[in-house]
């Protein structure tokens, strides 16, 4: 009775947790550039029953009769595995402002691929951006509106000295003076980045260590891509949808509740009543 508990309480924890990160999309479904997370859930590993003494049970397999005391597999519940971001290409939204800029996918030849600007955060550690709402500080540098720089294909912050840029579809802020091609990096799977603070993201290897930089988009083999400026990437979040799932989990956190409760009014009754000494 016991595995009962622990199988709907884990049903319970998982959706709640489902309903975390439906409700953090939901309250970014207005910022630029970002990407909804789904919640992936997966089993608790199965155990396999035994019958602890009588007969053994004869089983057929592939049209032969044997002796056997399984019983069969056993679940034990579920639990949310892992967190992943959505990289589905937002809509455009024009804004008609100069430093606002849309990343466009263009050929993409792997299935997992995705491409992100590229910034500098506080700490001067390189992080990956789809968010082009950008802006240009006191000093005369383009910087995301936490401050953090943007980078050219050199890794240096972009200096404008002003918003009086244009930038062309292949990437290249133009000013008075010169030409800056924008730092467009590109991962053949986007699996391996992971949710950094202030919309932004991080490389990791396989063992979730950190890494420096991507590969740079310009020299990565069949990859194209445009830059659209004045306008910015919508977040991909589907609002309809994301309500749809919020009232599921609701509904399933709600049913592995009432299984709690009729577990617990059974064991009253085993304590109070059947377990009674007369």
């Amino acid at each position: 009775m016991l595995r009962g508990y622990y199988t709907a309480a884990s049903g319970m924890i998982t959706q709640q947790r489902r309903q975390d990160t439906l409700s953090n999309n939901i309250a970014n479904a207005q910022t630029p550039g970002f990407k909804q997370d789904q919640a992936m859930t997966r089993s608790f590993p199965e155990l396999l029953v035994k019958r602890m003494g009588g007969e053994e049970i004869k089983t057929q397999t592939n049209k032969h009769l044997s002796l056997s005391n399984q019983v069969g597999p056993l679940t034990t519940g579920v639990y949310v595995h892992e967190t992943l971001a959505d990289q589905t290409q937002g809509t455009l939204q024009e804004t008609n402002m100069t430093t606002d800029m849309a990343l466009v996918n263009g050929n993409i030849p792997d299935q997992d691929g995705a491409l992100f600007f590229t910034v500098q955060n506080a700490e001067g550690d390189v992080r990956y951006t789809r968010n082009g709402n950008f802006t240009v500080d006191g000093e005369g540098y383009l910087t995301t509106n936490q401050g953090y720089y943007v980078l050219d294909d050199a890794g240096n912050p972009v200096f404008t000295n002003g918003e009086n840029f244009t930038v062309t579809p292949e990437g290249v802020l133009t000013t008075n003076t010169e030409q800056i091609p924008l730092q467009i990096n590109y991962t053949a799977n986007h699996y391996d980045l992971i949710k950094d603070d202030e919309n932004l993201f991080t490389l990791t290897d396989e063992d979730g260590e950190v890494l420096g930089a991507m590969e740079n988009a310009r020299g990565a083999l069949g990859v194209t891509f445009s830059v659209s400026q004045g306008f910015l990437e919508a977040s991909n979040v589907d609002t309809s949808q994301t309500m749809v799932d919020m009232m599921q989990a609701y509904r399933l956190f709600e049913s592995n509740q009432q299984v709690v409760k009729a577990y617990d009014k059974s064991m009253e009754i085993a304590v109070n009543q059947i377990g009674r000494l007369n």
